[in-house]
């Protein structure tokens, strides 16, 4: 093979290839020019398979057929290639959308609710907890769990978590605010935090936690993400937090943050050290 398989895997992941595919690419690239049975022996591809991967590639737009006997194969520039990857990704994408879309309403989805809705009341609810590994997932599942609040969102995060927040949450904290539910946010101001609290007030209350250091969500009494570790010393990809439902907790835990948010100044009220 002319190029080594760490570089192979690279192409798969980037331009969604198979094995077979990325094989023959690489070897018609490095020839501009080639049949079948050519490309199949330079990038090790049983012959068999050379005509259906080469149709494959042809569909992509990675290479283009040359009519002749006998048929050869033309290499597409490689910039060429990554235009209309990137258009034919972008066409999918938007296509998927629009069949999810068409979901809304229709039999199907309501189906799927019902048999959810049925499932669950067999559920214990010990089971209804999960741990979320990554900071993307947790707040991919933490924007799940407030958009379907109904009367309260409580916050506790760090600083950096309240800019994290700002950017992540923010449009789901506009429609709560519209729905008239209650969100609370206690996060330690900073000079880096201030630009966003003005913001934030629109949609939350918001005030200082000085020192105290934990990270968790509480939604409507019920449903809680806490993090299990400090965001300062992890990497992101190593946060990891755990999801509970549980009314019992929930509420406990939301009732000793009501306690501490009597004691904390209102962010409004605060005029941070340069």
């Amino acid at each position: 093979m002319i190029v080594k398989e760490e570089f192979l895997s690279k192409l798969r992941r980037a331009f969604n290839l198979n094995l077979y595919e990325a094989r023959i690419w690489t070897a018609l690239l490095s020839r501009g020019i080639s049949t079948a049975g050519e490309l199949s022996e330079i990038g090790n591809v049983p012959r068999s398979r050379a005509y259906d991967v080469l149709e494959s590639l042809e569909k992509k737009g990675f290479v283009v057929m040359k009519l002749g006997k006998p048929i050869k194969y033309l290499a597409v520039d490689p910039s060429e290639v990554v235009d209309r990857v990137k258009k034919n990704v972008k066409v999918l994408a938007e296509e998927n959308v629009k069949k999810l879309d068409g979901l809304k309403g229709t039999p199907v989805l309501k189906e799927l609710t019902s048999l959810h809705k049925d499932g669950i009341e067999f559920v214990e609810p010990s089971d209804l907890s999960g741990a979320l590994r990554g900071r993307h997932n947790i707040y991919t599942h933490m924007e799940l769990m407030i958009k379907n609040a109904e009367r309260s969102v409580t916050f506790m995060t760090s600083s950096k978590g309240l800019l994290r927040k700002f950017d992540a949450l923010k449009p789901e904290m506009e429609k709560l605010k519209k729905k008239g539910v209650m969100i609370k946010i206690a996060a330690p101001i900073t000079k880096e935090t201030i630009p966003i609290i003005k913001d934030l007030m629109k949609v939350a209350e918001i005030r200082d936690s000085k020192s105290i250091n934990a990270r968790f969500c509480i939604v409507d009494d019920k449903d809680l993400v806490f993090m299990v570790l400090d965001d300062s010393s992890v990497h992101p990809t190593y946060d990891v937090g755990v999801w509970i439902n549980t009314p019992f907790f929930a509420s406990a835990l939301n009732n000793l943050f009501e306690v501490a948010w009597k004691d904390m100044k209102p962010a409004d009220k605060i005029t941070p050290k340069a």
